[in-house]
């Protein structure tokens, strides 16, 4: 039965308006009004309603191809998120330390449910880059970000991620059985870093190391990631000192979250 938006309660409208939200920030590119209809699964009138009102507080945007995108308000309200918990301030030039001494790009993620959310990033010196755009969401299992979010977390949020989160293989290395990936977890507990080869796409490697609060808990993890054709999982490793500084820094100067 087709729904009626006049007769919704105010609380589920706020609702459907905050999905049409989070789809548009998944639509980098920027979306049509039927495919976001289709994917919210509203009706084309209501997500039309919806997106004019979150039009006319500058929350999103139609452009010349008629697609919707996200507004700069919400960047604007992400860019003051991230300087009250310190990522923008205390975070980017830690980050670009370790950039100028790796070369590499230096990334910075935190849990967010059962994925983790990229929060800072520093472009490195070489022509082809990995990056990894604050706001955007990426699996936990075959990232070496991931893998030290879930590493370290407490015991109990741990297991509850080791036996819920889904595997799915998302490139060549990628480890999609739950046994081995819980070894790999005990794995980076043990080293105190993280490594995916080729595990989350073809032809990317990273390692990275956590951010750990005073209880050993993981507030953030930071990666270095290179494209395999000009790395290996050696070099990569030489870059842990920087990391694991950098890491040691933030842990005192990022604010309790």
């Amino acid at each position: 039965m087709p729904e009626s938006s006049e007769a919704a309660p105010r609380g589920d409208m706020v609702g459907k308006a905050l999905r049409l939200l989070v789809l548009l920030g998944e639509s980098p590119r920027g979306i049509g009004l039927s495919e976001l209809a289709r994917r919210a699964g509203y009706p084309v009138s209501t997500t039309h309603r919806l997106l004019n009102s979150i039009a006319r507080e500058e929350f999103a945007v139609l452009d010349e191809q008629r697609r919707w995108n996200l507004g700069l308000r919400m960047f604007e309200l992400g860019q003051r998120v991230l300087h009250a918990r310190g990522f923008t301030e205390i975070a980017t030039p830690v980050l670009e330390r370790v950039t100028r001494e790796t070369g590499e790009s230096t990334l910075m993620a935190v849990l967010d449910g059962d994925s983790q959310l990229y929060v800072h990033y520093v472009e490195g010196t070489q022509q082809v880059q990995i990056t990894g755009e604050p706001g955007q969401r990426g699996p936990l299992h075959c990232t070496s970000m991931g893998k030290c979010l879930v590493a370290f977390q407490p015991s109990q949020s741990r297991e509850d991620l080791l036996s819920r989160i889904e595997l799915p293989g998302l490139g060549p290395r990628t480890i999609t059985e739950r046994d081995r990936f819980r070894a790999e977890i005990e794995q980076v507990r043990r080293d105190g870093y993280a490594i995916a080869d080729e595990e989350h796409e073809a032809g990317i490697l990273a390692i990275g190391v956590p951010v750990l609060n005073p209880s050993g808990i993981a507030v953030a993890a930071l990666s270095s990631a290179a494209p395999a054709f000009r790395s290996s999982l050696d070099e990569l490793r030489a870059h842990l000192p920087h990391l694991r500084a950098a890491a040691r820094e933030l842990a005192i100067g990022l604010p309790r979250r």
